[in-house]
């Protein structure tokens, strides 16, 4: 049975995600979107510290020159911390002023991939984005509710993503530059709840958090259940591995929505018997 334990700290987040592992700083880092806020974990020392944001944040990845790109509610901008410093926002949805990011991820090519979704979650106006190591914006899916992930398998020829709304997952044949070939690959029931964020391991299994389901679950490359772990949260939104050797896996969850409780909005360390995959950086110009 897997060892589930929550990270000890003094404030719970209204809705964790955004799960990012960065060796550079030996630290794991995750975002509180509707605070909202940026946190850090500093694996050495257990140090947990966080940061105000100016809006809603949905994602952070690590930039090639230094700092981070964070997924605003109105675009990406620069971030550096030690002091906080946050770089003018600019984002493909100007003419969406109801949406926000929701998740995103860089991949090895240097590019980034996010969803963005309506902040009331009242209409499918959601889209996956592609922005090049150019830093040109590319829609490549639409009609989305609740977009996430997005999760890259490590040989590098699929990536999947989630439309939470519709409890599917879709995969997509990937060769670095563009996505292709939508296929649904996992339904989950209402029993299920939710498919949140998602994460590979380095075997190539598929790894999701269960939005009001209570627990992650294990896919194999063809999408049958493997295994699931429960954790004491309900509403669990996203996995990362962390770590020298990436044998360290991190779950955040949420509270949003629920009374308050011990667990509702916690950051876990899960002893999945498993490692993970290096996070990637994106190599493109930053915004501004």
């Amino acid at each position: 049975m897997a060892t589930v334990r929550k990270i000890e700290r003094d404030t719970c987040d209204v809705l964790g995600e955004g799960a990012l592992w960065c060796a550079r700083d030996g630290a794991f880092y995750w975002v509180d979107i509707l605070a909202p806020a940026l946190n850090r974990l500093t694996l050495a020392s257990g140090a947990v510290e966080r940061w105000a944001m100016p809006e809603p944040l949905g994602w952070v990845v690590e930039h090639a020159g230094g700092g981070f790109v964070g997924g605003f509610r109105s675009g990406i901008a620069s971030i550096t911390l030690d002091p906080l410093m946050i770089g003018p926002r600019t984002g493909p949805e100007a003419h969406l002023p109801g949406n926000r990011m929701n998740d995103g991820k860089a991949d090895r090519h240097g590019s980034i991939w996010c969803g963005t979704m309506d902040m009331a979650e009242a209409q499918a106006s959601g889209s996956l984005y592609r922005l090049g190591s150019d830093g040109a914006w590319q829609q490549i899916d639409a009609g989305y509710h609740v977009p996430n992930g997005p999760a890259l398998s490590p040989c590098g020829g699929w990536m999947y993503h989630a439309d939470s709304g519709r409890r599917v997952i879709y995969r997509f044949c990937h060769d670095g530059h563009t996505v292709q070939d939508r296929q649904p690959f996992i339904r989950f029931g209402e029993d299920d709840g939710y498919p949140d964020g998602m994460t590979c391991d380095a075997e190539g299994y598929l790894w999701v958090a269960h939005w009001d389901g209570g627990r992650i679950s294990r896919f194999d490359p063809d999408g049958a259940l493997d295994r699931s772990i429960a954790l004491p949260a309900q509403r669990v939104t996203n996995i990362a591995f962390a770590g020298d050797a990436l044998d360290r896996m991190f779950v955040t969850s949420a509270a949003t929505g629920l009374p308050p409780g011990e667990f509702d909005g916690a950051l876990f360390e899960v002893d999945a018997g498993v490692t993970g995959n290096p996070a990637h950086v994106y190599s493109g110009p930053l915004p501004g």
